[in-house]
């Protein structure tokens, strides 16, 4: 279906074209108007002697023959993409960034995330900051909040909520994380309470209350899974959430990226 002589340029643009539905947001894509963006479809089903696009008032529909031409480019750009980036090794590298209890969380499902025999390899990027997926900083991005910007895809995981848990023999003192994340600052608001110590890193409150030196603010996913761990208190309301994977509309059509994508949402998607 794709001859030699064809402009690439039209592909790409035809790639845009098809994965947005329309002119319009494809043209930001792109960086062209919708005028020019129509005038190239039109010259490209004219080359290849295919309709490609069924037209309508809200958008463009992908014939028979579109879909084929989709199919067949997105295999061409995923091993453009393999080719081109630099990789220590044959499986592709995927990046996936999440703050410190969700990559503790993603580091449990290691075995199922890789597969068996391992097709992938893994970077985890463990930040509390939103680290940009629409510049490439990583493929994958879990974050608190649905996403705005028009370059990226989302879905909705689990609701993420937080609980105080100790041990049974811990002192009535608590962990305070020196963090900019929403459960730190909420404990930095309750002057009432006892601080024992403080640490600037999410994961060591953890260790510390699980050598009874006191309470922390944890995620239930995270809490609930320790069993010399309680929880002291009720769930904290205001702190509760829903968690959302997002990547780049783009990247989701990379092969390995739609296997990992299917793999975490078996593992942490609620039944």
């Amino acid at each position: 279906m794709i001859e030699k002589n064809m402009d690439w340029n039209d592909l790409k643009f035809f790639l845009a074209v098809a994965r947005h539905g329309g002119l319009s947001a494809a043209a930001k894509q792109c960086q062209r108007s919708p005028a020019t963006l129509g005038r190239r479809m039109y010259e490209l089903e004219k080359q290849m002697q295919q309709e490609l696009f069924i037209r309508q008032d809200r958008g463009y529909l992908l014939t028979t023959d579109g879909q084929k031409l989709l199919s067949e480019l997105t295999q061409i750009e995923a091993l453009i993409l393999r080719q081109t980036s630099p990789s220590e090794t044959s499986r592709p590298l995927v990046k996936i960034s999440a703050g410190s209890w969700t990559t503790l969380a993603l580091i449990q499902h290691l075995d199922e995330f890789i597969g068996s025999p391992p097709d992938l390899l893994l970077r985890f990027v463990s930040e509390e900051k939103k680290l940009a997926i629409s510049h490439r900083e990583i493929v994958i991005g879990f974050r608190n909040q649905r996403p705005t910007e028009e370059s990226l895809v989302c879905r909705k995981l689990a609701k993420v909520e937080f609980a105080p848990y100790s041990t049974k023999n811990a002192p009535n003192c608590w962990i305070k994380v020196i963090a900019n994340t929403p459960s730190a600052q909420w404990l930095d608001q309750q002057k009432h309470l006892d601080i024992i110590c403080e640490t600037n890193t999410p994961r060591n409150s953890l260790d510390l209350a699980l050598a009874s030196k006191g309470i922390a603010v944890l995620p239930t996913f995270i809490g609930d899974t320790q069993t010399s761990l309680h929880r002291v208190d009720n769930i904290i309301e205001e702190l509760s959430h829903d968690q959302w994977l997002v990547t780049h509309h783009e990247d989701r059509y990379l092969p390995e990226v739609r296997r990992l994508i299917q793999r975490i949402r078996l593992a942490m998607e609620p039944a």
